[in-house]
């Protein structure tokens, strides 16, 4: 490895322009923000050090080995995260970029590109909601932040009128990419000039002298000053290449379990781009109704998992074998992976109610291990698959088992079941693991905390979940059965209650005992109308009692707001003893024996 004679920002953004800077494929993707951006910028018109790169020679016959990618020309949030091949005509060679990448498209984006993230007031699928923004520099005047000397910023074009129509005497922007354009001092004074930079009939001497010195700061940092310091890879050997990127980027921003992996894989697979394939199948996964949230991270675990290898972070199990392995299963794991997300979604779950998107992996290990496909979703066959399953994933979410690092969960997972096939070995997983902090047994103590669970929460619909046999061909809400707008303060007074009254109410109308599942439409349609009212006007006498039952509605209540307290306990106690009844939970009966004794004493 050499140090190489340095060049200048304008040289690097012309190789990047042309693709004689290109990416492998064991770079990440860009991460940093405009903040880091205009960060950037600042540090070199300050003469701060920014780091040396390191460049890997890849000679023109042998850059087919490999897969490279060009750098981001510009980046929108939503649209365009991606880095797209490169083109090359194999006829010269070319220097990728083993450290440094985040700088070097940082220096591209904010001298040829642009930068396009979320506005907070626009819904994600709105066009308006990701305005164009350019990197500028205002030459009246410093940055009022106290970390930045210069006042970089990137703009959108409505942003630059409102700055033009109502700050002109304090805020003149240039854009910075514009620089590059110039070729020496004459056009910066011709720039001063056309723009009255050095009218003092219009700006203050401060401001001038700050406006010339800057314009010519920024022109001999980018143009002329040969800032890219770098050293020079030399060797076609791919471990070795792997290697020193594993140890430069060992510091700082570390590389993610899943950014390296699909750096290795998109290296070392031979008939996909993994890079393309896997974000495309996220991207797939992720449309799935109601709508998920997974990422790369879990997809990479899934592989691992599913080709039954090594789980843990080491760089052995990143070798051409085990990569090998998982492209030829790839079919049969994205497969898996994907009917595993459509079944927890006819469950009712999506990306708020789903709190361990790890517990899918056992699920897509199962459906794999066996070859099961679309007709465990549907067919009476599998029925009782889909009961065990969806009741294990609610175990295991409520339980927390897959909460922090679940490594070690996953071979014994991968044991029992490739032990118990054809049936999703529910009762095995809970023996196996009773009695230890990954367990999926409850107790009395548990469900009773259960119980106490508050409206809108994940949990609140797993209980919920348990206990309602849901069509799930229709979208259920959680609802409160007396209505929530009657429980505030001001509302309870109003029909007479005192504060020991108002305060039991407060305590308990958006726990459990007053929540259900009901069809999105009923809901609309329910809104906030009282109990009993709604029941009269749309439950037939004939409907009412098959409907308290599924509703755990106490058949001696009147479900006035008279009633509450004796409704929501005797709805808890029949909730509590369906749940215990599902998740097989021996009552204690020696608290109830000591409960008995002291109530016994005190008569």
């Amino acid at each position: 490895m050499a140090y190489e004679k340095p060049i200048s920002i304008k040289e690097a953004i012309t190789s990047i322009s042309e693709q004689e800077f290109i990416l492998p494929a064991i770079q990440r993707e860009f991460v940093w923000n405009t903040r880091q951006i205009e960060m950037l910028f600042d540090s070199i018109m300050r003469d701060y050090p920014i780091s040396t790169f390191l460049f890997w020679h890849v000679k023109s016959e042998h850059l087919n080995r490999f897969k490279f990618y060009r750098f981001l020309p510009y980046f929108h949030q939503r649209d365009k995260r991606h880095n797209d091949p490169a083109e090359l005509s194999f006829t010269k060679d070319r220097r990728a970029v083993l450290d440094g990448q985040q700088r070097l498209t940082s220096l591209y984006l904010g001298l040829k590109g642009s930068y396009a993230y979320k506005l907070n007031r626009y819904n994600w699928k709105s066009d308006h909601a990701f305005p164009k923004r350019h990197l500028y520099i205002n030459l009246l005047s410093a940055a009022e932040d106290n970390e930045m000397l210069y006042d970089f910023r990137f703009i959108s074009e409505e942003e630059l009128s409102h700055f033009k129509n109502n700050f002109s005497s304090k805020y003149h922007w240039f854009k910075v990419g514009d620089i590059l354009d110039y070729s020496g001092l004459i056009q910066l004074m011709n720039y001063i000039t056309k723009h009255s930079l050095a009218d003092s009939s219009k700006y203050s001497s401060d401001q001038i002298d700050f406006a010339s010195n800057t314009l010519s700061n920024l022109y001999e940092k980018f143009n002329d000053k040969e800032l890219i310091n770098f050293y020079l890879e030399k060797s076609e050997e791919l471990d070795k290449v792997l290697h020193i990127f594993i140890r430069v980027n060992s510091g700082g921003t570390k590389l993610s379990y899943s950014d390296l992996l699909l750096s290795i894989a998109t290296a070392q697979w031979k008939d996909k781009d993994a890079r393309e394939v896997i974000h495309k199948f996220v991207d797939s996964v992720n449309s799935i109704d109601p709508g998920f949230n997974i990422n790369k991270d879990l997809v990479l675990k899934s592989c691992l998992v599913l080709a039954d290898l090594d789980v843990k972070f080491k760089v052995d199990n990143f070798s051409s074998e085990n990569m090998h392995a998982i492209e030829n299963q790839w079919d049969s794991i994205s497969t898996a992976i994907n009917i595993s997300f459509q079944l927890i979604a006819s469950f009712g779950f999506d990306s708020k109610t789903l709190t361990a998107y790890n517990a899918v992996i056992p699920i897509a290990y199962f459906l794999k291990k066996n070859g099961f496909k679309e007709e465990v979703l549907h067919s009476k066959h599998h029925q009782q698959n889909r009961a065990n399953i969806k009741e294990w994933l609610i175990r295991a979410l409520l339980r927390k088992v897959f909460g922090g690092t679940p490594d070690n969960l996953y071979p014994t997972y991968r044991k029992v079941i490739a032990e118990n096939l054809g049936t999703f070995p529910l009762e095995e997983l809970v023996t196996k693991y009773k009695g230890s902090n990954k367990s999926l047994s409850f107790d009395e103590d548990t469900i009773d905390n259960l119980l106490n669970t508050q409206y809108g929460s994940a949990f609140a619909y797993m209980v919920l979940n348990l206990l309602y046999p849901l069509n799930h061909n229709y979208k259920f809400h959680q609802d409160h059965m007396h209505p929530k707008k009657f429980f505030t303060n001001k509302a309870l007074k109003k029909i007479g209650y005192d504060d020991t009254k108002i305060e039991d109410y407060m305590n308990r109308f958006n726990s459990l005992g007053n929540l259900q599942l009901i069809q999105e439409t009923q809901n609309l349609e329910k809104n906030a109308t009282p109990l009993a009212e709604w029941l009269s006007k749309t439950i037939g006498a004939a409907e009412l009692i098959n409907y308290k039952q599924l509703h755990y509605i106490p058949f001696d209540n009147d479900l006035s707001m008279d009633s509450f307290l004796g409704f929501y306990e005797e709805r808890k106690k029949m909730m509590k003893s369906k749940l215990m009844q599902l998740l097989k939970v021996e009552k204690n009966h020696l608290i109830e024996v000591e409960i008995d004794a002291y109530e016994e004493e005190l008569n």
